[in-house]
């Protein structure tokens, strides 16, 4: 049976229409970074305080220094093991009153200024930041701090929704039609989010964006290892996610260049508005439409190989036969790990982050080296040795880290630094992996199944993090290991794809583990008999 990967060896792996439409979704993954991890800059949460009226007045008057004026009218530290008062809680004092000195101005009112009564914060904050962000503008702090949660958690529903529905309606309608929808979508709820005048608005164009955003980029993931040649398929795929590295460098840029969120979110959605121009591939469900653009002619497929890619994807056929249910469940399972590790060891690692800008450009750094170590193994020793490692390493670097004191911290850094290589390399060989292991017409819909789980590791990574850091500082980075490793063990179970093409069917997906037997290549002749009359 003629394969695409067949026509693609005899008229070009890797042409320039390729390397051109590479080079468009590339941008694409790279556009897709703000959304994913955009909350760390559009929902940073800078040292705040309590607003008291006549304080300023009385701070001025007494030419008190901002430490001075902290000192004198701001609550100290809790309790160990809460938060500080000065967060959430103020003195029940008039400061406007004349009666207040400039030294020590609360020791007329007791005599030590822990006894004197707490309140509120009635009338606000006062934020020690330069620029704005989602919590400065709508107060997302001490009681509304949930309303951050709520706003990082909407996204990743809109991607777990987003993913199956939109992952279903690709394999049914065609790749194209809905890589423009989402862009298109995306694009449009990314300003409006950008001009939303409450918290509510901001909260439903977030998950707008949600909903779209991460389907799209995981169509692009597939059209890129659909449309080049088998030599090439892994190479772009892992190209496609160094886009994305580089997206985390351009956005930690125009972060610090854009302190305010506004002008922040309306600069990063701008360039979706680009992608809009995209070309047919040939083993989209859209290459049988009589568009001129597109690669191939449907002729070129043998009459089996079409009804092949008219059958209609199902959810059951993700879990209906052996191989493919175990495939199922251990990619699923391998997708809510990297996430919650990816997500998790970044969230980690920035509770102790001095500088917002460099912890995160230096941490985006680390992803590069990642993916060199892929290209380097993957041909030589395969997908699944290198990406089962990479999870191992993972979870012993978050256990060594547990063990290592705070003195020298450069130490514990380098540790954690990498096990977060080790993640990176895990997401990007599970993105490999799970296209290559279920057959065309169900590939869109297996990988936005199985990557849904991502998303609801992403919907329970905050809490995880900062609940358990409340118990034990370390106690995260316990549970990110014994993930990490069972990860690990589970990887050894699918079987190797390197070499192999992709499975066009549910029967060359359930033997991927039995060396595939030489296509027959039989050449029909048509002969034509003489009629000689009978003697």
């Amino acid at each position: 049976m003629l394969t695409v990967d067949d026509i693609l060896e005899h008229t070009g792996e890797f042409n320039f229409f390729q390397k051109q439409t590479f080079f468009l979704l590339a941008l694409l993954s790279a556009a897709f970074t703000p959304i994913y991890v955009g909350i760390v800059f559009l929902g940073f949460i800078p040292d705040h305080r309590c607003r008291s009226p006549g304080v300023a007045e009385l701070s001025q008057r007494c030419g008190w220094s901002l430490a001075e004026e902290l000192n004198y009218t701001v609550p100290g530290p809790g309790p160990a093991g809460q938060a500080f008062p000065r967060q959430c809680r103020r003195y029940e004092v008039d400061w406007n009153q004349s009666t207040l000195g400039c030294e020590d101005p609360l020791a007329g009112l007791a005599a030590n200024s822990s006894h004197l009564p707490l309140g509120p914060c009635r009338y606000g904050w006062v934020y020690d930041t330069p620029g704005s962000s989602i919590v400065t503008e709508f107060d997302l702090v001490c009681a509304n701090s949930w309303l951050l949660d709520l706003f990082q958690s909407a996204v990743n529903v809109g991607f777990f929704i987003g993913s199956v529905g939109i992952g279903y309606i690709a394999d049914r309608f065609g790749r194209k039609l809905c890589l423009l929808l989402t862009i298109l979508i995306n694009a449009v709820s990314g300003v409006l989010m950008a001009i939303s005048p409450t918290y509510t608005w901001m909260l439903v164009f977030r998950l707008i964006q949600g909903l779209v955003s991460k389907a799209g980029w995981i169509i692009g993931y597939i059209l890129i290892t659909e449309f080049v040649g088998l030599s090439y398929r892994r190479t772009v795929g892992i190209f496609y996610q160094v886009a994305f590295t580089f997206g985390l460098l351009v956005l930690a840029g125009v972060a610090y260049a854009l302190p305010h969120w506004r002008w922040l979110q309306f600069t990063v959605t701008l360039p979706n508005f680009c992608f809009l121009f995209y070309y047919c591939d040939p083993r989209t469900a859209s290459s049988n439409t009589q568009s001129r653009s597109c690669c191939f002619s449907s002729q070129s497929l043998r009459p089996d190989e079409e009804v092949g890619e008219k059958l209609k994807p199902s959810f059951l056929d993700l879990v209906r036969t052996p191989q493919i249910r175990k495939h199922t469940l251990i990619l699923m399972y391998n997708w809510f790990t990297s996430s919650v590790l990816y997500q998790g060891l970044v969230m980690h690692m920035g509770l102790a982050g001095s500088n917002l800008y460099l912890d995160f450009f230096y941490s985006a750094l680390v992803e590069f080296p990642a993916a060199l170590l892929i290209l380097l193994t993957i041909d030589r020793l395969g997908r699944r040795h290198p990406w089962a490692a990479s999870n191992v390493v993972a979870g012993a670097a978050c256990l060594a880290s547990v063990f290592i004191p705070e003195d020298p911290h450069w130490l514990r850094i380098t540790v954690l630094c990498l096990g977060r290589m080790g993640i990176t390399m895990a997401y990007e060989m599970v993105c490999l992996v799970n296209a290559e292991l279920y057959p065309t017409f169900i590939r869109n819909l297996g990988v936005l199944v199985c990557s849904s789980m991502c998303d609801i590791g992403g919907i329970i990574t905050p809490f995880l993090v900062y609940r358990l850091t409340d118990i034990w500082h370390e106690l995260p980075l316990v549970v990110f290991a014994v993930v990490g490793l069972i990860a690990g063990g589970l990887v050894l179970l699918l079987p190797e794809t390197k070499g192999k093409t992709l499975p066009e069917t549910i029967e060359e997906a359930e033997t991927m583990r039995r060396p595939r037997k030489n296509k027959e290549k039989i050449i029909y002749l048509q002969v034509k008999k003489l009629d000689i009359p009978p003697n």
